[in-house]
């Protein structure tokens, strides 16, 4: 099962050499997320980032910056619900509903489902999904290798999404939440490193 790393929305500190490290101990894929940031912000971030990781990379705005620097692919979200014209290389959206998903999961490499379980970053963003529903959709496999869990995501529930049959878990909250400084940095790869080897 594949871990995807969504990042702060806001810019942290030395947030390159964190999301290096990330993808030094087996980080599958970064979703770079800055609503609220400019490009040339951005392009600032990812200068910081060796070459060889920014293929693993998928950008939610400012869809230039992934021919730019050779990124793996690009996310479609109510800001920016089209790819442009001629796009090629990883596609995902995310879906709000089992019904969603089911629509939209073929047209994609992957969806990012949420939220699974109660939000750890975003205060009173309840799961949206009973734990009969998700048994239900694995078993009519609308949830498949295809669809990344999202929302709650942590080491308590990791094995629970594996089981679900779910292609993967994306994390926010519990991995940034550990960060403030560098001098956290060891911590936060080595709880990755955990959350890695539980996803197996």
């Amino acid at each position: 099962m594949k871990l995807i790393v969504i990042t702060s929305p806001d810019f942290i500190p030395e947030e390159a050499r964190i999301i290096t490290g990330l993808f030094e101990v087996g980080l599958d894929l970064l979703h770079l997320r800055k609503p609220d940031a400019t490009a040339h912000e951005v392009g600032n971030l990812l200068h910081g980032i060796p070459k060889e990781y920014r293929k693993q990379i998928v950008i939610h705005d400012f869809f230039p910056l992934k021919d730019e620097f050779s990124l793996g692919g690009i996310h479609l979200n109510s800001r920016h619900s089209e790819a442009p014209e001629g796009y090629q290389g990883l596609l995902s959206r995310a879906c709000h509903s089992l019904e969603e998903v089911k629509t939209m999961a073929s047209h994609f490499d992957y969806v990012l489902m949420s939220p699974v379980y109660d939000s750890i970053s975003k205060q009173g963003y309840r799961s949206g999904y009973s734990q009969e529903a998700l048994q239900q959709a694995q078993a009519e496999r609308i949830i498949n290798e295809k669809v990344v869990a999202l929302g709650g995501i942590s080491a308590a529930n990791l094995s629970e999404i594996k089981a679900l049959g779910f292609g993967g878990a994306a994390l926010l909250g519990d991995i940034w939440n550990r960060y403030q400084t560098w001098e956290d940095a060891k911590e936060v790869l080595s709880h990755f490193g955990r959350l890695k080897k539980a996803a197996g």
